[in-house]
């Protein structure tokens, strides 16, 4: 084994993925697509879909949002406008927190929704809802949310609502089937914010961490046309057997379908008609600079998708395979060659160990490559700098990752079985560890191979 060879690799690694987070940094995000000319406001950059907005037009500004990145796109926001704020409210994953002068900040609990998300969504709503026709309000979302915004509907309660967002993540439900679910459960999600916002104009800045930049997916859609039903929420259930869910949730959902309930608005709905709607950043913006990077190593480097989904494990049996095909045939790229993927893949948890979906992907990927050459190293991490539950980003794998462990009395297939790879990469020392970086734009996969 070349140690140096490696080592050199396993730092190219994490040092591809750490720059292309700067891509998405969400203050240089807002700043890009947000500007003053003189007295107006221009929003969407230089290119075609620009506004230009003239705030002798309007009387009060409103500055409103949630998810992980919400706290640095808000400082952003204060930069350029200042004291033209009226009042700002912004709901942030605990840790997520920065100094803001016009806006309050609230921290609730992601994935799982808690008290404080309640009433920070609570606060958000009778803000937005004070809002009249000469008002403005800019609304910051990021990924997570969905999580920051509950605001349970109906008879449902915070507990039940934990109940079944805990379910689906655990069952392997992709984040569309989740958000769908969450929308019909929600008085805040699926556009429900963009109802209370009605008559005012609406600007919606958004760092996109869904497959596909769906709008209405993203953070569940709080200002955004809801293209789902009652029925769809219905069927995501019944698809991953559900039927243990609280009586509540299956009567709002019945009465919702049988049209008890008003549909969440759809497209073309009046309340939408001032809204307008711009993504600042991307999981495909990431990827790019992780490839120029790349390049800049020397590596040739090519992004196969930002639109990875699937089984975790499975996934990066396809990530192993290419691998496998570059040492054996230079096929699709000769070494020293970078294939990056993004994506958000999902676990369905059968085991009672801790770790996230990028641990499992290095940890499934490194069983894989186990005995192969030292040239070839494997990362997956989530830009968030959390994966799952964990202080991780993710992991950084090598032929000899399984090895290690195995010195050091740890079986992995029995830890990928359990679905604790996160105490297996603790051992071994290949977890990635970046700390939360304020941004969310999903997963970024690197195979390295030289």
């Amino acid at each position: 084994m070349d140690d140096k060879l490696l080592r050199e690799m396993r730092s190219d690694a994490e040092e591809i993925f750490v720059g292309s987070l700067e891509a998405v940094d969400p203050y240089r995000a807002v700043s890009r697509h947000a500007f003053m000319e003189g007295n107006n406001l221009r929003v969407g950059g230089e290119g075609p879909g620009a506004l230009s907005l003239d705030f002798e037009s309007f009387e009060r500004i409103f500055l409103v949002g949630a998810g992980k990145a919400t706290a640095p796109m808000a400082r952003a926001m204060e930069t350029i406008l200042n004291d033209r704020i009226w009042k700002g409210l912004i709901t942030v994953k605990y840790g997520f927190a920065e100094e803001l002068t016009r806006t309050e900040i609230i921290e609730a609990d992601h994935p799982l929704p808690d008290a404080q998300g309640v009433e920070g969504a609570h606060k958000m709503l009778s803000l937005l809802e004070s809002a009249g026709e000469k008002d403005l309000v800019i609304s910051l979302i990021s990924g997570g949310g969905s999580a920051l915004l509950p605001l349970p509907a109906g008879d449902i309660s915070l507990s039940e609502k934990q109940w079944l967002t805990r379910s689906l993540l655990e069952c392997g439900a992709s984040i569309h089937e989740i958000n769908s679910v969450r929308k019909h459960i929600s008085s805040s999600k699926g556009g429900g914010m963009a109802r209370a916002a009605f008559p005012a104009t609406v600007i919606n800045l958004i760092l996109s961490d869904v497959v596909g930049d769906n709008l209405d997916v993203i953070a569940s859609g709080p200002f955004v046309p809801d293209t789902s039903t009652f029925a769809d929420a219905w069927r995501i259930l019944e698809k991953y057997g559900l039927k243990e869910a609280p009586e509540s949730i299956r009567k709002h959902l019945k009465s919702g379908m049988q049209g008890g309930i008003p549909e969440t608005p759809k497209p073309g709905a009046p309340i939408f008609e001032k809204v307008f709607n711009f993504i600042v950043g991307s999981n495909i913006i990431a990827l790019e600079t992780a490839r120029n990077i790349a390049q800049k190593k020397g590596y040739e480097a090519m992004i196969l998708s930002s639109m990875v989904e699937g089984e975790t494990r499975e996934v990066a049996l396809v990530h192993t395979a290419i691998a496998k095909e570059i040492i054996k045939s230079g096929l699709p790229i000769p070494p020293p060659a970078c294939i990056i993927t993004g994506g958000e893949t999902t676990v369905t948890i059968r085991g009672k160990g801790l770790g996230g979906r990028n641990q499992e992907f290095c940890l499934a990927a490194a069983l894989d490559i186990e005995g192969f050459p030292s040239r070839l190293v494997i990362l997956s991490g989530g830009t968030d700098g959390n994966d799952g539950p964990t202080d991780a980003a993710g992991a950084v794998v090598d032929p000899f990752t399984i090895n290690r462990g195995r010195m050091a009395g740890l079986e992995g297939s029995s830890y990928l079985i359990d679905n604790d790879s996160y105490n297996f990469f603790d051992k071994t020392g290949d977890l990635l560890l970046t700390g939360p970086t304020k941004t969310n734009v999903m997963d970024i996969r690197l195979v390295l191979v030289r």
